[in-house]
């Protein structure tokens, strides 16, 4: 008999894969505009952007060590999910430019559209049981020890590498980027509440 509590493999399989095109689209949407955003594919873009390195391998590496920490606090079914997820989408946004050439973009809708598209994928790969890594598990682990909000935590992190992002990004991309930002963390406050799901 089936769990109606829970998603079946394919369903996840399904729901995960839909969250990393979103995300990679979103990304290409991002890295096309030259902005940056908060959390740990913030940073990854920040070090593409000081390196030239590519964005798919210091994304990857840089949520190795997180996959671990994933690993203890979640369990190894959340820690694959999540590797799965980084792995593909690192993957997936690699290619995705010699798939999907972009033009000029208006910098408002683009922003906006990498905060929709970035907050659903978001979504989509946590309501079936992973993530895209970076320092939320952190965040959730120092809520644990210390009893700091996890969102709290995450807000700080974002403080940070906005200021890094001032370094090098001028004051019309800083608020542009600020903007995607801040449509992802509205997207996920608004959306992002277990009890309006039945399946976990």
């Amino acid at each position: 008999m089936t769990d109606p509590h829970r998603h079946s493999v394919i369903e996840d399989a399904q729901g995960i894969a839909f969250g990393i095109v979103m995300a990679a689209l979103g990304i290409h949407i991002l890295t096309h505009m030259g902005f940056a955003t908060g959390q740990t594919t913030g940073l990854a873009i920040l070090i593409a952007y000081w390196t030239a390195l590519p964005f798919p391998v210091v994304y990857f590496a840089l949520n190795l060590p997180f996959l671990y920490l994933g690993w203890r606090r979640m369990g190894a079914r959340f820690a694959l999910k999540t590797l799965v997820s980084v792995a593909a989408l690192s993957a997936l946004t690699a290619i995705l430019p010699r798939w999907m050439e972009l033009g000029e973009i208006e910098p408002a809708f683009a922003a906006i559209l990498f905060g929709t598209l970035f907050g659903i994928a978001a979504l989509a790969v946590v309501r079936h049981g992973g993530s895209f890594g970076g320092f939320s598990i952190v965040a959730l682990m120092v809520q644990d020890r210390w009893g700091i909000q996890a969102g709290y935590v995450q807000l700080a992190f974002d403080v940070l590498v906005f200021a890094l992002a001032a370094l090098i990004l001028n004051p019309a991309m800083l608020a542009w980027s600020f903007l995607g930002a801040a449509t992802f963390s509205l997207f996920l406050a608004v959306n992002h509440r277990r009890d309006r799901y039945i399946a976990a």
